[in-house]
């Protein structure tokens, strides 16, 4: 498996996996409005435009398939994360995270994350920060990690 930056020629397997994970992991912790923002968040031309502004975006890929997308906002602010289903429990989203942690530009990186994902990012060492919040039906837990913070844990 290689790590690399994401390629417009990517985006339509990008937006395919975020909402296939998504869909099985996510939607049916959230109300119509979460998924629909979500939907238009994962769509290919948001990842597109997206990826031509200053946000960082990388796949995992395997014998040229996309397995898995990182999206680091702004430096310090990780917008996605999200593993093919088959292929989760593999230790491909520590590899995503641990590459897109190198490309940070802040001690401490946050994320917004989905309920679901919550004991995942625990184990790759973010803590919570604050109390669950609500933006435009999406349910998040506020998390960070400062980077001087070895991921220790164990593969997820």
């Amino acid at each position: 498996m290689i790590v690399r930056r994401m390629e417009e020629k990517d985006v339509e397997a990008v937006s395919a996996t975020c909402m296939a994970s998504f869909l099985r992991s996510v939607a049916d912790t959230l109300s119509e409005e979460g998924v629909s923002t979500f939907s238009n968040i994962a769509a290919s031309h948001a990842f597109l435009d997206r990826m031509k502004g200053d946000n960082l975006i990388l796949v995992a890929e395997k014998d040229g398939k996309i397995e898995g997308v990182i999206e680091l906002k702004e430096g310090c602010h990780v917008a996605m994360l999200f593993i093919i289903p088959e292929r989760q429990k593999k230790g491909i989203g520590r590899k995503l995270l641990s590459s897109a942690l190198n490309h940070a530009k802040f001690e401490t990186v946050t994320v917004s994350a989905s309920l679901p994902s919550v004991p995942a990012y625990e184990k790759y060492g973010f803590e919570c920060k604050g109390e669950v919040g609500e933006s435009a039906g999406l349910l998040y837990q506020p998390m960070e990690i400062k980077l001087n913070t070895v991921m220790h844990a164990t593969s997820v």
